[in-house]
């Protein structure tokens, strides 16, 4: 039977692999990662959950790169205070960045750590990959 983590608890213990979701190129350059669930999550997590993470981060990353008048908008302010404006004002993608590293954070805290896994944000990968880091399972062959 598996254990139950925490985050607190995945700060220090042994990592026994990592598992790397690669971008999906088939669409473009467009910042998208493939749903193919990996075999080596089988025994820890339900497919349909990893899918809607994915899925997830996918749509969020779709509403950071599109464009519209606000885009527009943002870029023209830029060019007229020789991009001064952005010393006192977010972007858009920068505020949809925030909004994935809650939802990693969010989803680290009630979905992953508790079953000895650990969702790293793509941003530190420099968004080519999302890492997952399996930990050890304490459970099995501490003997205690």
């Amino acid at each position: 039977m598996a254990e139950t983590h925490s985050l607190q608890d995945l700060q220090q213990p042994a990592v026994s692999s990592k598992v790397f979701i690669q971008r999906d190129y088939s669409s473009g350059t467009i910042c998208k990662f493939q749903t193919k669930f990996p075999s080596e999550l089988e025994s820890r997590l339900d497919k349909q959950q990893f899918e809607e993470t994915i899925l997830a981060l996918n749509n969020l990353y779709a509403e950071a790169e599109k464009l519209g008048g606000k885009s527009y908008l943002e870029g023209c302010l830029a060019c007229l205070t020789a991009y001064t404006i952005f010393l006192c004002m977010e972007t858009h993608y920068e505020k949809v960045l925030k909004k994935i590293a809650r939802y990693i954070k969010d989803q680290n805290e009630k979905v992953y750590a508790p079953r000895g896994l650990l969702l790293t944000d793509p941003i530190e990968r420099g968004l080519r990959v999302v890492e997952i880091t399996i930990f050890e399972d304490r459970s099995i062959g501490s003997g205690r």
